[in-house]
């Protein structure tokens, strides 16, 4: 396994070294620089990959490497795109939401940090928990399968689907399930399918940045609907349907980003029943029910199971559980609604490619996959703890409402001046904060993106999966005191250890 910040490194290094040769000059044989920058070769191969993507070398099978020869030809006049603005906003004053797409909270978890930055803000499994090998084994396999490399059908191989239908369970069978390129690509034809452009769609408060990006890519209009800690409030989403004539409810009932929070068991019907009572679909993102931890116990069942009326369209995804580049979904509906989000899926993909689907099939009918599951349970468990003790240590100020049982992250309310101890610290401050965090070492993922109206409060989200260990995650609250400590427009230098910002003792509830 590469480390991305040694190839990262080496790439920088070698780029400044190239001076050295003529153009058209041979640079050290591989093996030469695994043993003078003591790399690995895979390290060696992907900086000389990244290099000769640059346009500064030219790699030739058994030969070596060599420094790129510069064309004399002068550089292309820069055109002019200025049209371009009056093009793409032209039609925007008929269009009840704007056009323009805002992927600033999606790429807060996308970006790859800086080599020395912790990241906090990560939304995949760090690749040491990842299961490379059994990965690399199921493709390698698939890619043998007879026919793997010819069209699928569009709907999916049917023995995935089968899969998929028994991990929803109650009535779901395969014939209700499509599969789709990752949980994005799901989400993104379920909004598509159920609203026209400039409808409502209620969201919960605060949700996946994602999905709100989604919504307005698609032309509709995020209408809040509060979450607590035993998830949608249902009197609340009940209002908020009489009030906007909403037909889509997008809802995480399985420990919800960001807050972590699960439905109640006696909200699950209730809140069934509020849409099937509007006429709306609930679009259910079970986006982590692999991602359970150690101590969790038994987990509810999807929503899907318990919904023979096709009020649900359920989301589930492979890819949080195994590496952001093993994009296979599913999407799972009943009832008229099917043909729909077949056809919008099969006008925007085709297909899922088949090689994808076979290593899929492969991967999840290995002895590997629950080991690999188990491992993950019991890591994110003490990653989880490590960091919740951490926090409480060296910044009990922070308010930690609830401590989930699934999922890779926590949720975090900053102080407003509750206790007097500081002056609030409103929404705006975060930006503050994290950019002092990043100074210090540390990415994490501001809360306002998080809401699709005013926030109620400042808030941070700190993610525990994307890092090394739990060595990292100490390192990494310790920054956070560090960057904490400098944001200006604060009177004191915090409450007394074990305390919260309103000088209750600190208890995550």
């Amino acid at each position: 396994m590469y480390e991305r910040s040694s190839v990262t490194e080496l790439v920088d290094r070698l780029r400044r070294e190239l001076g050295r040769y003529s153009p058209g000059g041979k640079l050290p044989s591989s093996r030469v620089l695994v043993e003078r920058f003591r790399v690995s070769p895979v390290t060696v191969s992907r900086a000389l990959a990244q290099l000769a993507a640059e346009g500064l070398v030219v790699t030739r099978p058994g030969a070596g490497a060599f420094r790129a020869v510069r064309s004399a030809s002068p550089a292309p006049a820069a055109g002019d795109t200025s049209w371009q603005e009056v093009a793409l906003s032209a039609g925007d004053t008929a269009d009840l939401v704007p056009r323009s797409v805002d992927a600033s909270g999606v790429l807060a978890s996308l970006a790859a940090p800086a080599p020395g930055v912790i990241e906090f803000n990560g939304g995949y499994l760090h690749p040491s928990l990842q299961p490379e090998r059994a990965m690399a084994a199921a493709l390698s396999r698939a890619g043998r399968r007879p026919g793997a490399w010819g069209r699928p059908p569009v709907e999916g191989l049917v023995e995935l689907r089968e899969w998929f239908a028994r991990s929803v369970g109650g009535a779901v069978t395969a014939a209700g399930v499509l599969i789709t390129a990752g949980g994005q690509s799901a989400l993104t034809t379920a909004l598509r399918a159920l609203a026209p452009p400039g409808a409502p769609v209620l969201v919960e408060s605060p949700t996946y940045p994602g999905m709100l990006a989604v919504a307005r890519a698609a032309g509709l209009r995020p209408v809040p609907v509060p979450v607590d800690a035993d998830g949608v409030r249902p009197e609340l989403l009940a209002d908020a349907f009489r009030a906007t004539g909403a037909r889509v409810l997008v809802c995480q009932p399985l420990f919800q980003n960001p807050t972590g929070a699960v439905l109640a068991p006696e909200r699950r019907g209730e809140v069934l029943r509020i849409a099937r009572e509007a006429g709306a679909f609930l679009v259910e993102d079970d986006f982590v029910r692999r991602l359970v931890h150690e101590d969790a116990g038994p987990l509810p069942r999807p929503l899907a199971a318990d919904d023979p009326d096709g009020v649900v369209v359920h989301v589930c995804s492979l890819t949080k559980a195994t590496s952001p580049s093993f994009r296979v979904s599913a999407l799972v509906a009943h009832g008229p609604v099917l043909e729909r989000l077949r056809a919008i899926q099969i006008v925007d993909t085709f297909f899922v490619p088949r090689p994808l689907q076979e290593a899929a099939l492969e991967l999840v009918g290995s002895p590997a996959w629950p080991r690999h599951l188990r491992a993950v349970s019991a890591e994110l468990r003490a990653r989880r703890d490590t960091m919740t003790a951490a926090l409480r240590l060296r910044l009990p100020e922070f308010a930690l409402p609830h401590i989930p049982a699934g999922g890779y992250h926590l949720w975090l309310r900053l102080p407003d001046g509750t206790g007097g101890t500081f002056r609030a610290f409103g929404p705006g401050g975060e930006s503050a904060l994290t950019a002092a965090a990043l100074r210090a070492g540390v990415a994490v993922a501001p809360g306002r993106p998080y809401f699709s109206a005013e926030p109620p409060a400042a808030h941070l989200r700190l993610s525990f999966a994307a890092v090394a260990g739990t060595e990292e995650i100490t390192e990494g609250v310790r920054r956070l005191r560090a960057a904490w400590d400098e944001v200006p427009g604060r009177t004191g230098r915090g409450a007394g250890r074990g305390e919260g910002a309103d000088g209750v003792k600190g208890r995550a509830g």
